[in-house]
């Protein structure tokens, strides 16, 4: 199961480690790649290892020496299969293509890279990247490290995964309906949805797209890590436009906590340690709202945004009542999304971020049933499986980033909490859980 994590350096850490030659960056590799030897047989979260080319990576960073602009020199880490590495196969998670290589690396790769990174594998989807799953024909099931019967999200779930197992310090992975965050809410790790537009996705497209692929509506990049330090840096190192932090004090905001929505009720086995840390945040003085007039219409959104999410991951392909939408389909909905985005807009014209559930479950257990067959138990009343698109959907509908940070557990499976922002403050997000995380964490302390 998951080891003792504390022990484990994050990147930043073992960056500085390796800087300081304490440790040769072929020996963080070959520490990772034992890691991997020694962990992943019963997990089964790394499934593309390239393991000779890293430890030739790694020879050849020690060689040249690090540069200032390295800031993860000689890191080892993993990346979501989808992204495209030369070399390498993406599959998305389909038979078909399971000798589809990439004959080049997504930006995101190479700004990885550049960074000093030394990727050293790729981790598991499910197939089109489209459930809270992480199994497909081609490379199997991945399971929670925290209960292998379960599941570790999807659709980063190889990324959570290896992250929360001790793999890897960092991750990379992909978000349309809460693939980073869900992932990490699963497995008890931080995961952050950016902005959508702030992150490129060339070189993240179906193998069956030839010559690169428009970036998509609602689908954004994001990082996953073990801690908020090294959330922000993945940030900073693959934003295409300049970030920003007006970091203030947690006492200063003023947050509006969504315990309920219309289309997606809660189970207590999550609602009990989100509400205890919201609770905790209350009795150290933050100011926390329940309510507000200015929320959007959440169950328009909603309906909006799972059409769109439906239109976006088949291209447009012929839905459950065999039509295939129309130009002005997708323009009405855009437009919907342009007004939603306002509404959000002005809703943070009073609220610094929005404190919500990444989902409506905790990890489940594995099931083969199709999504929009798939039912679940909801404080014991059953329920659709795809309501829980609905939490996932409060930012990836407006474009908004959001992060997600461990707060808890039930029954040993962690829980982790979303913190939403207006369009374009990622690295305030991130501080934000950060600040929240620490007084949680100081309120636990003082008993």
């Amino acid at each position: 199961m998951v080891p003792n994590l504390t022990q484990e350096p994050g990147a930043l850490q073992l960056a500085a480690q390796i800087r300081a030659g304490e440790i040769s960056p072929l020996e963080a590799v070959d520490a990772a790649i034992a890691r991997i030897e020694d962990l992943d047989e019963p997990i089964n979260a790394v499934v593309v290892c390239d393991f000779d080319r890293a430890r030739d990576a790694a020879t050849a960073l020690h060689q040249s020496g690090p540069r200032g602009d390295q800031p993860l020199f000689g890191v080892p880490m993993t990346i979501k299969e989808s992204f495209n590495i030369a070399g390498l196969p993406t599959t998305f998670g389909e038979k078909e293509f399971a000798h589809s290589i990439a004959d080049a690396d997504s930006t995101v790769v190479r700004q990885l890279k550049a960074a000093g990174a030394i990727i050293i594998g790729k981790t598991n989807v499910p197939p089109l990247l489209a459930d809270w799953q992480s199994t497909n024909p081609v490379y199997g099931r991945t399971n929670n490290p925290h209960d292998h019967a379960r599941s570790p999200g999807g659709s980063s779930g190889g990324s959570a995964a290896a992250v929360a197992s001790g793999m890897v310090p960092i991750e990379f992975g992909t978000d349309i309906g809460g693939s980073v965050r869900v992932p990490a809410h699963f497995c008890g790790i931080w995961g952050h949805k950016a902005s959508w537009g702030l992150i490129s996705k060339a070189g993240h497209y179906h193998p069956s797209v030839r010559n690169g692929a428009h970036d998509g509506a609602l689908s954004v990049a994001g990082p996953l890590a073990r801690n908020p330090d090294d959330l922000e840096l993945l940030i900073r190192l693959t934003a295409q436009i300049p970030v920003q932090s007006r970091a203030r004090p947690l006492r200063e905001m003023r947050l509006l906590y969504l315990a309920d929505h219309p289309a997606s009720p809660v189970d207590a086995a999550v609602s009990g340690p989100i509400g205890a840390a919201v609770s905790a945040l209350e009795a150290a003085g933050v100011r926390v709202d329940h309510t507000s007039e200015r929320l959007p219409d959440l169950a328009a959104q909603h309906s909006d945004y799972m059409r769109m999410l439906a239109i976006a991951m088949a291209r447009g392909a012929p839905g459950p009542d065999g039509q295939r939408a129309t130009a002005t389909d997708w323009f009405e909905l855009l437009d919907a999304q342009a007004r939603n985005e306002f509404a959000w807009a002005k809703l943070f014209e009073t609220y610094d971020f929005v404190l919500a559930p990444p989902a409506n479950i905790l990890a489940f257990p594995h099931d083969d049933t199709p999504v929009r067959e798939r039912r679940i138990a909801i404080n014991g009343e059953d329920h659709a499986f795809a309501e829980g698109f609905a939490w996932a959907g409060l930012a990836t509908f407006p474009n908004l980033p959001g992060t997600v940070l461990p707060v808890g557990s039930t029954d040993g499976l962690p829980c982790g909490m979303q913190v939403i922002g207006p369009r374009w403050s990622d690295l305030d997000c991130i501080g934000a859980a950060r600040q929240i995380s620490e007084l949680i964490a100081l309120r636990a302390q003082a008993g």
